[in-house]
């Protein structure tokens, strides 16, 4: 079934923005051409979700419960599905994805102290 699909101005704002501070801070080597070719490949990957990427259910706790989840190797995409159409709702850049998991390994291991040895 082909589908159609909507990127919310959120997720793409999230996007372009990303790689618009990328060329800012490494201006001297992140080239306009690198910039395009990272733009385009995180869209591509848009619209390969329902299409080769695997349907997950949201790992990152402020997407719970709105919806699916769907990664490549450096974008994770939040979407719903409405009969053929494919919302993207929100993205999240595989680095933070990373920070997310580390906090979220922090508040563990702190929760565990505090519990078993009242530090």
């Amino acid at each position: 079934m082909p589908y159609n699909y909507i990127i919310s101005p959120r997720a793409s704002n999230i996007i372009n923005s990303f790689y618009r501070n990328v060329a800012e801070k490494y201006k001297h080597t992140y080239s306009f051409e690198q910039m395009c070719k990272n733009l385009r490949e995180a869209y591509i990957g848009a619209y390969q979700i329902e299409n080769g990427l695997l349907r997950r259910n949201p790992t990152i706790p402020r997407w719970k419960g709105k919806g699916y989840m769907a990664n490549t190797n450096k974008w994770y995409y939040l979407y719903t599905i409405n009969n053929n159409t494919i919302s993207i709702i929100d993205v999240c850049h595989a680095q933070n994805m990373h920070e997310s998991r580390e906090k979220k390994i922090d508040r563990i291991v702190t929760e565990v102290l505090h519990r078993h040895f009242n530090i």
